[in-house]
């Protein structure tokens, strides 16, 4: 039964599940930290306060959970210990750029890569990208990272690294792709949004998760 008391129990066990406390995992999903407090899930006159449908689904895709999780910790079908970790190849950021590391469509390939146990959904293609130097800031920052499914489809506002073929690599909010060029949006103000010609990228990978 989808209950108030319910919803908010499942959120909490959301952030167990994934070894964050209920600020923690409001902060990952770019939500004000006292979002989930539980002064926060009532009003001031007693009546009960639902999370916004905008904020779990922030959350399922901050922590990689499906639907079909949460709705298990709603309905109690799943409980709160923690979920199976995965362990994906990682990579530096300036690493990437240097070649020798991903096929032509944008998958890990060759030796050299590093493991790191997530813990969040990953398939066979995923792997890890590390941020470097502070080009990402204020949503990304220097060690944090970044999970990317480079088989994802990409719309507009996604977060997505992209890789050209001189060899820079660079993580940005996808604005617009045609068949002849791609409009990226900077994370950080201080660095200019770019429009790369296609021809000129190698690939395009969607960010799925990122731990912060």
């Amino acid at each position: 039964m989808l209950s108030h008391d319910r919803v908010w129990a499942a959120i909490d066990a959301l952030a167990e599940r994934y070894s964050l406390s209920a600020s923690g995992l409001a902060r990952r999903a770019g939500l004000d930290s006292t979002a989930f407090n539980k002064s926060k899930r009532l009003s001031s006159d007693g009546r009960p306060r639902w999370p916004s449908t905008e904020s779990l689904a922030k959350i399922m895709e901050a922590t990689g959970a499906s639907l079909d999780e949460f709705t298990g910790l709603i309905e109690g079908r799943i409980g709160a210990a923690p979920a199976r970790r995965s362990s994906v190849p990682l990579l530096g950021f300036a690493q990437a750029g240097a070649g020798g590391f991903f096929d032509d469509a944008g998958f890990p390939a060759g030796q050299g890569w590093d493991l790191v146990e997530l813990p969040a959904q990953s398939t066979e293609s995923s792997y890890a990208l590390q941020v470097q130097g502070d080009s990402m800031l204020p949503l990304y920052r220097n060690g944090d990272v970044l999970i990317v499914e480079p088989g994802a489809v990409t719309r507009k506002g996604d977060r997505v690294v992209v890789k050209t073929t001189a060899g820079e690599v660079m993580a940005k909010v996808l604005e617009r792709q045609t068949v002849k060029s791609i409009a990226l949006v900077s994370l950080n103000p201080d660095h200019p949004d770019r429009d790369i010609a296609m021809r000129d990228v190698e690939w395009v990978a969607r960010i799925v998760w990122a731990s912060q």
